[in-house]
């Protein structure tokens, strides 16, 4: 086998926005996972904090707090595994240019809450995405205010204490989703390209060569999370994981403790990140995949520029735990050795220079 060495024009390329994109997604709709076992999926997502929006035989719905119909599908299959997300597009037009899109499907009903219509495309490292545009909001369901604090300068609070409920945390909605891929600059073009996408900050490496992209929406002067789509550079396609927005640190703080107790794996937090400034909890759930709470994201406009840092464990939070090797350790199997040994030889943005780096830095 000929392993390549790093291509110098990739070692400096970053990721950037599209000047005129196919269409430009206006959320994040929904993560598709497939399980063996709905029972258990629902239990750990309602102790997580998410709400059930729909069951049916073979597929389960779940929602947070906001107008969201569903934004978390759960297909019966014989094995776990993430399937792709659903990103919604402003008009019906737009739903039209993306069908036109090499490998696009045609325009076809939305099952599940909300209805709607949807067109399926495959991304360049192989998830399957849902661009949808017609679904009906649903009702939002009421959440408690962030708790009241007392300040050394202000003091709103006086002759009353702090006593949120002990219980799963109010998922108000779906924040993110991070996947890692092979083929990196071919699929961050390619999200930049047709669903508009507008890197917020770029991680690189000692040599230059982009690592890790966080990617927002071009909502105009509508200020958007710091980033809805991350990609980093990996050996394979996998999930990495997906994140929901809380009202406030004492709802990270609690769904903590709720998790803790009723048994579920914690896989690092809590903490405050550095690029996007959240502060984060994240939850392993039974099939080892990690869900993040969060709250206090950063919100940038469209006009803000890209930010370009270097990458190390270190530049991932700015206090709270390290970040565990376990965290960023990938599963060791036969079929994902396979699948790194064909990634080099293949993907021109894997290099066996760049896997041994980020190895070295990650553990």
């Amino acid at each position: 086998m000929t392993l390549r060495s790093a291509s110098p024009v990739l070692a400096t390329a970053h990721p950037s926005r599209y000047l005129k994109p196919t269409v430009k997604a206006q959320a994040l709709a929904h993560l598709i996972f497939e399980r063996p076992d709905l029972d258990k999926a629902e239990q750990f997502l309602l102790d997580f904090g998410l709400r059930i929006a729909r069951r049916d035989v073979n597929c389960l719905y779940l929602r947070g707090t906001g107008a969201a119909p569903y934004c978390y599908r759960v297909h019966h299959a014989e094995r776990a595994r993430f399937v792709g997300f659903g990103l919604t597009v402003e008009t019906r037009a737009d739903l039209e240019r993306v069908s036109r899109l090499s490998g696009a499907s045609p325009i076809e009903p939305l099952e599940g809450p909300g209805g709607g219509e949807r067109v399926r495309l495959t991304d360049p490292s192989g998830f399957l995405i849902e661009a949808i545009h017609g679904q009906h909001a649903a009702d939002v369901i009421p959440h408690r205010l962030p708790l009241p604090m007392n300040w050394v300068d202000e003091a709103p609070r006086i002759n009353a204490t702090q006593r949120p409920p002990i219980a799963p945390p109010e998922v108000i909605k779906l924040g993110h989703v991070v996947l890692e891929v092979a083929d990196y600059q071919a699929t961050c073009a390619w999200y930049t390209q047709h669903f508009g996408f507008i890197p917020s900050d770029v991680q690189v490496l000692p040599d230059g060569s982009p690592a890790v992209t966080f990617m927002r929406l071009n909502l105009g002067d509508t200020p958007a999370d710091h980033h809805t789509l991350a990609i980093a550079q990996g050996f394979m396609a996998a999930y990495s994981h997906s994140a929901y927005e809380l009202v406030d640190a004492d709802a990270v703080g609690m769904g903590q403790r709720v998790l803790r107790e009723r048994g579920w794996k914690h896989a690092w937090g809590i903490g405050r990140h550095i690029l996007g400034s959240q502060i984060f909890d994240y939850w392993q759930d039974p099939w080892g995949d990690k869900h993040e709470h969060y709250c206090d994201g950063d919100l940038f406009t469209a006009d803000h520029p890209t930010g370009v840092h270097a990458v190390s464990p270190e530049a991932m939070s700015q206090w709270g735990q390290r970040m565990p090797k376990s965290f960023t350790k990938p599963v060791v199997n036969l079929a994902n050795l396979k699948a790194m040994l064909r990634n080099l030889r293949r993907s021109p943005d894997l290099t066996l220079h760049k896997l041994i780096t980020l190895a070295r830095m990650f553990g």
